[in-house]
């Protein structure tokens, strides 16, 4: 097995905590390093720290650090070869989902799986009305071009300004969303068999397009306050990955946000590795609390774009439905993504890049009833849960569009297959990390009206007593963390 990096026992000891209870040292240490795995923030391929060198870390004897790997070993979340060390796996997953229960109707299931917004109806009627007036001067033309059309560059351009990072219009290329301008990124700057270091957990549609692309995502896992910079540092030079994938704002699943010095120092990892930067923007715009000062955009601490590459859209603060995103890169590499499109496409479409150019030439008021909407939303999700599922435990994000939450016991898969079959339809934890982690997990985003955020935590709690009711006899509760 080959590792894709390595934890030193003091950087071990860290995320390790307050592992320590009442059992057996050796069990309380395997068990806190089994939690680390199964929520993503240890993850596979990680070689551990030699036993010594983490009895010296923990203060404990070297013997109680050999039986938590021996215990680990043979539960199958540890792999080791003699001479070479240990490192981080996953044993096959056993768990049985309950049946018997009937599916409803597809009309009669609220959907939680997506995490978009609704159109702002009345804003977008007016954009699209705008963008008609506008289209007779297009007309003459192909309607191809594989940078986009100048005024939405230069409106998109603006819109950075604003927001703290300058940026020219050459600097821009408009794509069909987000998605696309990862899979763009991904053909020009990684390959078969390259390594793409990213967040962990992270979205899961770039997972897919990481793996498409023939490319192998490396985690980096997230602490629940942020983003381990130790870690990242580690793994940009020992992993040597093609490209690093980081969801800076209000990060979906999380919730969470960099913050401005870590921003900084992620930029000055990646110039001095030589590991270009790709920032997923999408989520910016949606900072839902009052008088809070979000961040300056990455970019501001690389204004020519030479090791930051911005990724943004409309997806989220206006509607996906438009299916317009955006790169911010260099003009060398602009120009180098414009080349390699015509193999994808031959540019974004051209009423839809108008509607997009109306919405950003006025974008703050529709802004503003798009995050006072997310803001009720998001308080009555919080106030649901904590009614019916109280054990379950989430912090409540400033931004973006959903809670990630831990569940009381690691059952995530099987609660979505349960919840779908009762009428409601969530994400599974898994789904947003890289082989099999986050079960203890689930997203639920607030997208939705607040009576159906009402009805849809009734059904996941049913749901989750049926789960609960079919764990097996005997099995291992999960270790607690004080």
């Amino acid at each position: 097995m080959a590792g894709d990096r390595g934890l030193s026992g003091p950087h071990l000891a860290r995320i390790l905590g307050a592992w320590r209870s009442a059992r057996p040292g050796y069990v309380a240490l395997a068990a806190g390093v089994r939690l680390l795995v199964l929520d993503g923030r240890l993850p596979l391929r990680t070689r551990l720290p030699g036993e010594r060198e983490l009895a010296a870390a923990l203060g404990v004897s070297r013997t109680t650090v050999a039986a938590a790997y021996a215990a680990l070993r043979d539960e199958g979340f540890l792999t080791s070869r003699r001479g070479a060390g240990s490192w981080t796996s996953l044993p096959a997953d056993r768990r049985a989902v309950p049946a018997g229960i009937e599916a409803p109707p597809e009309a009669d299931v609220i959907d939680m799986s997506a995490a978009a917004t609704a159109a702002p109806e009345g804003a977008l009627h007016r954009a699209l009305a705008g963008a008609v007036a506008e289209l007779p001067r297009h007309l003459p033309g192909t309607g191809y071009g594989a940078v986009g059309l100048p005024a939405l560059r230069a409106a998109i351009a603006a819109r950075l300004g604003a927001r703290g990072a300058p940026t020219a219009p050459e600097q821009v290329l408009v794509t069909a969303g987000a998605q696309h301008a990862l899979a763009l990124l991904l053909r020009v700057l990684a390959g078969p068999g390259d390594r793409v270091l990213v967040d962990h957990p992270t979205y899961p549609n770039a997972l897919d397009a990481i793996r498409a692309a023939g490319a192998r995502p490396v985690p980096v896992a997230l602490a629940p306050d942020g983003w381990d910079l130790a870690m990242l540092e580690a793994t940009l030079r020992q992993a040597a990955p093609r490209l690093a994938y980081v969801i800076a704002d209000h990060h979906n699943p999380t919730g969470l946000t960099l913050g401005a010095a870590d921003r900084e120092r992620a930029v000055a990892l990646a110039r001095a590795t030589r590991t270009p930067l790709v920032v997923d923007e999408t989520m910016a715009e949606l900072t839902l609390d009052p008088g809070a000062d979000p961040p300056a955009p990455v970019a501001a601490h690389d204004p020519a774009g030479e090791a930051v590459v911005t990724i943004g859209s409309a997806s989220k603060a206006f509607w996906a439905g438009l299916r317009i995103g955006w790169i911010r890169a260099s003009p060398t590499l602009v120009g180098r993504l414009a080349l390699a499109r015509a193999t994808l496409d031959l540019g974004s479409p051209i009423v839809e890049q108008l509607v997009a150019t109306e919405l950003l030439a006025d974008a703050e008021p529709v802004l503003a009833l798009q995050r006072s909407a997310l803001r009720g939303r998001r308080d009555a999700l919080d106030a649901a849960l904590g009614a019916a599922l109280p054990r379950w435990r989430f912090a409540v994000p400033a931004g973006g569009l959903s809670l990630w939450v831990e569940l009381d016991a690691p059952h995530s898969s099987a609660l979505a297959a349960v919840a779908d079959r009762h009428g409601v339809r969530v994400a599974a934890g898994p789904r947003f990390g890289v082989d099999g982690a986050f079960e203890r997990f689930v997203r639920l985003p607030y997208n939705l009206p607040e009576p159906l955020l009402g009805a849809a935590v009734e059904r996941l709690a049913v749901a989750w007593r049926a789960v609960a009711g079919n764990v097996p006899a005997g099995a291992p509760e999960p270790a607690l963390v004080a």
